[in-house]
């Protein structure tokens, strides 16, 4: 039995939680850009956490159902209609066979995770049925969802979940008119000036119109100013190349010094550029959230507060696991 997609919205596509081991061959991990918001969609329907979901961006799809499902959506706040009816968003309820999904307009937030029972059951491939659509790699035929598409969908009789379970509101996901991403500078934090690298955390900065799963670019701060030297053979003229890099995910370049670019889920695993801090693991889940002309603060953190962030994100999500299982 299959979920029909009657409209794919503006970029719905597959996702878990990514395909890890591969970034030495170029490949990245993909996924959610917000794991929590999947874990919790998940968890609402009675799926595994790492199960297959839906990634709506800005747009969401209207989907036709051949059996009854349960459904919860999470991450963005964007209202879900049964038949035109609203429904809970953190929320688990059916979608009876026959009936069709569709969604209201984006409140806030970038992105919704839509779980129904018993996944999406697309292949696996390389341990994941995320879509990295550079690659044309897994997901729904390695591409994003089109009209007329037909969604397999696993079998949800072993899971025990029954629609109405709900996440508490302080447990879910939140949009301040300003985000704070913490960050950890990076090796070569000594290419800028002091004074330079105290601008960069002092200022606010905005979301620029060129952010996806590959990387999110930010304008409105100050130029960085480098250290002067020779430029190494091979790393080109401008003060913010390299020779060459690996590109840990959540990395800050900065090409000639301008506009910040976060790499993401589905970004590259090395190149040319320097990097001026890496986003802490604990904060990449808030940047799939920002929309264009969002406001953000880059704050510096050491090595124990990166690993107590981490710690407080495991945590959290433990007691949303005790709630909801």
């Amino acid at each position: 039995m299959a979920v029909n997609v009657l409209n794919p919205g503006l970029a719905t596509s597959v996702q878990d939680l990514g395909r890890p081991g591969y970034f030495h061959l170029g490949i990245p991990v993909s996924g959610a850009m917000d794991h929590l918001s999947l874990r919790c969609a998940n968890l609402l329907v009675g799926n595994p956490e790492d199960a297959a979901c839906l990634e709506a961006v800005f747009v969401g799809p209207t989907l036709q159902f051949e059996k009854n499902c349960i459904v919860a959506v999470t991450g963005g706040d964007m209202t879900p209609l049964v038949d035109g009816v609203e429904q809970e968003t953190w929320a688990g309820f059916d979608v009876l066979a026959g009936q069709t999904l569709s969604f209201s307009h984006l409140k806030s937030g970038a992105r919704i995770y839509i779980a129904i029972s018993g996944g999406i059951d697309v292949p696996v491939v390389l341990g994941s049925r995320s879509t990295y659509t550079l690659g044309a790699l897994g997901g729904f035929q390695g591409r994003l969802l089109a009209k007329d598409d037909c969604l397999p969908v696993g079998d949800s009789a072993s899971f025990s979940q029954t629609a109405g379970a709900q996440l508490p509101e302080n447990l879910r996901r939140q949009f301040p008119k300003e985000q704070t991403l913490r960050v950890l500078p990076g090796l070569y934090w000594h290419r800028i000036t002091e004074a330079s690298g105290e601008q960069f955390f002092k200022e606010s900065w905005t979301v620029a119109p060129e952010a996806d799963r590959i990387g999110y670019r930010f304008k409105g701060g100050t130029a960085l100013e480098f250290v002067e030297r020779e430029q190494p053979f091979g790393a080109g003229s401008d003060p913010s190349n390299i020779v060459d890099g690996c590109y840990p995910y959540g990395s800050i370049q900065v090409p000639g010094g301008t506009e910040p670019i976060i790499l993401h889920r589905d970004a590259v695993s090395g190149g040319g550029y320097f990097m001026v801090g890496t986003v802490i693991s604990s904060d990449l889940d808030l940047i799939g959230q920002m929309q264009p002309n969002t406001k953000a603060r880059f704050e510096s953190v050491t090595m124990e507060q990166a690993l107590s962030a981490r710690r407080d994100y495991q945590l959290n999500l433990q007691k949303i696991r005790e709630i909801l299982i």
